[in-house]
């Protein structure tokens, strides 16, 4: 059993080479990774080829296609029947994969796997955790706009990628489109590790003009496909949420208090949790080009 990893990067230098030892530090070693340059301007390629390490591949075609393009790219040039999802800025815990693989293997009528979080920050500092509810979403519930899938903790079966592409028009939401398709159309059978097996570098979303253009395009895929779920009316009010989110935003960015978006996001870790995520840290450091 081997699993196809894709980590697609744009301008990632500061953080892919710390994303690519968590890689080449897990437990379960039967894999690809699939490195794919989304045109970057800056040293993630160099890095990215710095690794010598027959199981890795690079792709680059120098140009800035988006990360949509890439990741159906990925499942296309994916070898293996499950792929994995990480982003280029993240680490994942040491047994992510081995306990991901474990639940798809024994569960044959599960599709994907995700899991919780720890929250980093820019010096791989943990800031927060986040525990999902393991209950599987229908579409009244993903068209509220907040899901319990982590879209980078993704292991699924690849057979479900290729019935489920991502929408190459749609940046910043292409995850939340996914998920109500499939969704939609009876098609998204998913199981939620409460493990924390992802660290995710979430202060890097916490900004006005992301979240302001992710809330705009959430909202665009809300009125393509509410039509077969919802009323006129519950649409109307889930769109107004959005709006006074949107507001809240400016004005928090306004003031300068952004931080508080992401203290909300999360929960505080506990000193085990700490000493969790420092034996993990340590294990992925280890690790050499």
């Amino acid at each position: 059993m081997y699993i196809s990893i894709g980590i697609p990067f744009f301008n990632a230098e500061k953080y892919l080479e710390d994303a690519i030892k968590s890689v080449l530090a897990q437990t379960f070693q039967n894999w690809e990774l699939i490195l794919v340059d989304d045109g970057s301007t800056d040293r993630s390629l160099e890095i990215a080829r710095s690794f010598n390490d027959p199981r890795i591949r690079i792709i680059a075609d120098g140009h800035n296609r988006r990360l949509p393009y890439r990741l159906n790219q990925i499942i296309n040039e994916a070898k293996y029947d499950f792929i994995a999802r990480m982003d280029a800025d993240d680490l994942m815990a040491v047994d992510r994969l081995e306990k991901q693989i474990k639940v798809l293997n024994e569960n044959p009528d599960i599709d994907v796997v995700v899991t919780s979080l720890y929250s980093i920050g820019d010096k791989n500092e943990i800031l927060g955790k986040r525990i999902y509810s393991n209950h599987q979403m229908q579409p009244k519930e993903i068209l509220q706009g907040v899901t319990n899938i982590l879209h980078p903790s993704l292991l699924a079966r690849k057979e479900w990628c290729k019935r489920n592409p991502y929408q190459v028009d749609n940046c910043l939401a292409e995850d939340y489109e996914l998920w109500l398709s499939a969704a939609i159309k009876n098609d998204f059978n998913y199981v939620v590790l409460q493990e924390p097996l992802y660290f995710y570098r979430e202060v890097e979303n916490v900004k006005k003009e992301k979240m302001i253009r992710g809330y705009n395009t959430q909202i665009g895929v809300i009125n393509k496909y509410y039509n077969s779920t919802i009323s006129d009316l519950e649409k109307n009010k889930i769109v107004l949420k959005f709006e006074i989110k949107k507001i809240i935003v400016k004005v928090l960015n306004f003031l300068n208090l952004m931080q508080i978006l992401h203290k909300r996001r999360v929960t505080s870790v506990s000193d085990s949790d700490k000493n969790f995520y420092a034996a993990q840290l340590e294990l992925i450091e280890r690790i050499k080009p």
